[in-house]
């Protein structure tokens, strides 16, 4: 889905980056405004070594209530890729779903990235290693820490989809400037 209209209408965003897992799902707000990209807050749920149905059923209450907490406009996700283990991929799927209907529940946009598109926006690179992604997200925040794995995987998804939007934004205005013209 496209952000909604009333989200692009405006010079600030606010975006839920996601990355999802079936034991720790990582989360991470960053917002765009007054021109520059601003931390608001990371980190993972863990669930719990209990049966599937009630670990996606802890993944959907915690990001639901860190919705409620940093309202974001867009919730930004890895597309699930399936490379050697359909199974794994199967169940991160899942994983992914519970996220992604935390966020339609709330009326939140969800908007999907490839990994390559994700790691291509926050490092240059579309074959960036954890490491690198890890170090650019510390860098472009402007973070004392670097954040673990999960958390900044979720920061470069709403990163990336900043990026994405901040573009599109201003090549939006560009042409209504030169309609104007």
């Amino acid at each position: 889905m496209a952000p909604s209209t009333a989200a692009t209408e405006q010079s600030n965003l606010r975006v839920l980056g996601v990355d999802p897992g079936s034991r720790v799902t990582g989360f991470g707000v960053v917002e765009f405004k007054n021109r520059h990209l601003h931390y608001i807050d990371c980190g993972r749920i863990r669930v719990a070594d209990q049966p599937f149905a009630i670990r996606l059923q802890s993944i959907f209450k915690e990001l639901s209530a860190v919705i409620r907490e940093h309202r974001p406009q867009v919730m930004a996700v890895e597309k699930v890729f399936v490379a050697h283990n359909p199974q794994s991929a199967l169940i991160l799927g899942h994983a992914r779903g519970a996220a992604v209907v935390a966020a339609t529940n709330e009326h939140i946009d969800v908007v999907e990235y490839t990994a390559l598109q994700v790691k291509q926006a926050v490092v240059g690179n579309g074959k960036a290693d954890k490491v690198q992604v890890q170090h650019m997200i510390r860098v472009l925040l402007g973070l004392r820490q670097t954040p673990p794995n999960d958390a900044a995987d979720a920061l470069a998804c709403g990163i990336c989809h900043l990026h994405t939007w901040n573009t599109a934004h201003r090549l939006q205005a560009g042409l209504r400037g030169a309609g104007s013209a």
